[in-house]
């Protein structure tokens, strides 16, 4: 009975295992990092235990709440232009149109290209000098010289945005459209029955029942903006300034730039700690409404 009692423990213990030592460990290495004042510059100074005046630093630095500011903005304006348009999108691929195999190929190029080039390829196309947007809009006479949306604030955000929502926004209709499809279509069929409006079966239909799929949509695309890179490292480098600076190039500027581990270690705990946060929100308030 024992044995039979222990048996599914030693069915995980593999897996659990992998897991301690890919996932877990790191975790657990960096923070005991973070509680140290690492800095490769300084060779001399060693490893000395600081406790936990490093997170107390990061409180205290203005770059770092700044760049949390700004994640959290790049976040929330993304994930919300993605939802929009890959709802729409998601809802125009599972319609039996004419030419649906060839909007379906079509929406997943962006996808399916790899973020750096991606992000290159906008670069180029917002470039001051020889940008095909700026072409554009110079030609047809709706600016009166070329711009340099890269070296301005408000339109460096505007740029990136665009390119991450560009990029992503397939992997958000993909999802969706999973979710549509599974929709009984006898469901839809009672509801236009009953005289219901195409806005009302979308928002008392569609959406109740594509919870489950929004819930893991969002969760994922929520996490992988929270936690980008490569598009701002590309495009900006986090400038003009550090006005595009996110928290995750904040950290490797800190870690490579500088060599200062333990504050950077501190800055990954902190990222750790605030996707964390959004799991358990998003799992709280959509997941177990979802169950209801």
């Amino acid at each position: 009975m024992k044995s039979r009692t222990y048996l599914p423990y030693y069915f995980i213990a593999p897996a659990a295992i992998v897991i301690f030592g890919i996932a877990l460990y790191p975790i657990l290495h960096t923070f005991f990092i973070s509680l140290h004042q690492i800095n490769l510059k300084f060779p001399d100074l060693g490893m000395s235990f600081i406790w936990f005046e490093n997170y107390i630093r990061l409180f205290q630095d203005g770059r770092a709440m700044g760049a949390l500011f700004n994640t959290i903005f790049f976040t929330v304006s993304t994930v919300a232009l993605e939802l929009v348009f890959g709802m729409i999108i998601a809802i125009l691929m599972d319609r039996a149109l004419r030419f649906r195999g060839i909007l379906r190929a079509t929406v997943l190029i962006p996808w399916a290209m790899p973020t750096v080039v991606a992000a290159m390829l906008w670069r180029w196309m917002y470039n001051d000098q020889s940008g095909i947007i700026n072409a554009i809009l110079y030609g047809t006479g709706i600016i009166p010289e070329y711009i340099q949306f890269l070296a301005e604030p408000a339109l460096a955000w505007t740029a990136v945005i665009v390119t991450e929502v560009w990029k992503t926004t397939p992997f958000m209709a993909l999802l969706l459209l999973a979710g549509l499809q599974v929709i009984p279509r006898e469901v839809y069929e009672a509801s236009e029955i009953d005289g219901a409006s195409k806005v009302r079966t979308f928002f008392t239909i569609t959406l109740p029942l594509l919870r489950p799929v929004l819930l893991v949509a969002l969760l994922f695309r929520t996490l992988d903006a929270f936690r980008v890179f490569d598009v701002i490292f590309v495009m900006t480098g986090g400038g003009p300034g550090n006005a595009t600076e996110s928290l995750s190039l904040y950290t490797y500027k800190t870690m490579f730039g500088a060599l200062d581990f333990g504050y950077g270690s501190a800055l990954s705990v902190l990222t750790f700690v605030c996707v964390i946060i959004i799991s358990v929100l998003y799992i709280k308030f959509i997941g177990t409404r979802g169950q209801q």
